[in-house]
């Protein structure tokens, strides 16, 4: 138990980011979902295949859509939630980034769609929506924690320099304080 414990001490900080961005993500879902299916199937429910919507015939403008609105969600979402804590660089560099990253995830979950649709050749709203919301979305989460880590919403810069800060009474500070000079008695 102790073991797992410790564990746990180590990864608290990223066990908290993953499960924020996975409800941050499912809150995505909920929004991507029901405007693709209505886009494609005329059915925002998901429950079954009610026919042709307005793009049925482009399946991928209508994923290109869907996903659009679920970023601007998902924008807000990760950027005064899931990472609030880490510093801010400025609205237009992170939403361009946020965009720009969410492209190649989209891209992604279009690649997947596109294989089932265009290669494997099947076209109804259950094999659209496992190919492009669960293994096309599936891939494009992890490459979007992963980046939205690494260059959206960077590490705080107090951790960074905390980490290279000796503490105020370890041996290493007290060097640092000491000049040299003989104190000054009065």
């Amino acid at each position: 138990m102790k073991l797992v414990t410790t564990l746990y001490r180590q990864f608290q900080h990223l066990v908290h980011e993953v499960a924020k961005f996975g409800l941050v993500g499912l809150l995505g879902l909920v929004v991507d979902l029901p405007i693709y299916n209505w886009l494609v199937f005329n059915n925002p429910l998901v429950l079954a295949d009610s026919g042709e919507g307005m793009l049925h015939h482009k399946p991928l403008t209508a994923k290109l859509i869907s996903t659009t609105v679920a970023t601007v969600v998902t924008y807000f979402g990760n950027r005064y939630w899931t990472w609030r804590h880490r510093e801010r660089s400025g609205l237009h560099r992170e939403y361009v980034l946020f965009f720009v990253l969410n492209g190649i995830g989209l891209l992604i979950a279009a690649g997947c769609l596109a294989f089932s649709r265009y290669v494997l050749d099947l076209h109804t709203w259950l094999s659209d929506n496992i190919a492009a919301n669960f293994i096309g979305l599936g891939l494009g989460t992890l490459f979007r924690f992963w980046s939205y880590r690494k260059f959206v919403f960077k590490e705080e810069i107090e951790l960074d320099e905390a980490e290279h800060t000796p503490a105020p009474d370890s041996p290493a500070a007290l060097d640092n304080e000491n000049t040299g000079d003989l104190p000054v008695v009065r």
